[in-house]
């Protein structure tokens, strides 16, 4: 559980900010870095996801929801990018079968339903919850001790302590 002097919370008033949200981490994020995506279904989870990753491909390309495959992979560059979607696994131990935990270290990991990795979530985990708020989004982040990134998002999003 994340420390609440760690976590921060911002408005995205529409599905354009969720992109452009998406393209601003995009370059701040590497191998070893992994989002836990939470909130309900239709959140936003998989359209900041999608926004993410083609921002790092550097391309419109297609990027389906890993709802059925689980797993989705992506090469940009020399980073190797790993989008995956829990929800259909009933228990932690499924996760191994998917190799998550060895990408956690060796690629950018985006997991969206995240209390399905059980205690395999990475401990320096960037969380992000989503969660509908009029006809925008909330989002409330919690950056593990990234300092440099908090006050990024205070100062080009306006984000303020959750």
């Amino acid at each position: 559980m994340p420390a609440p002097h760690d976590c921060l919370t911002l408005f995205l008033p529409d599905e354009e900010a969720t992109t452009r949200l998406g393209g601003w981490l995009a370059p701040r994020l590497g191998a070893g870095d992994c989002l836990l995506l939470e909130g309900p279904i239709g959140a936003g989870k998989s359209h900041l996801a999608r926004a993410l990753i083609r921002a790092r491909l550097g391309r419109i390309e297609d990027v389906p929801s890993p709802s059925f495959t689980l797993v989705q992979t992506y090469e940009a560059g020399e980073l190797e990018i790993w989008h995956s979607d829990l929800y259909r696994l009933s228990h932690p131990d499924e996760v191994a079968e998917l190799g998550l935990e060895a990408a956690f270290s060796t690629a950018l990991t985006l997991v969206e339903w995240p209390d399905r990795l059980g205690k395999l979530a990475p401990p320096d985990a960037l969380r992000l919850t989503l969660s509908q708020e009029g006809e925008g989004r909330r989002l409330r982040i919690c950056t593990s001790g990234r300092a440099g990134l908090k006050a990024d998002l205070r100062a080009e999003w306006g984000a303020q302590d959750a």
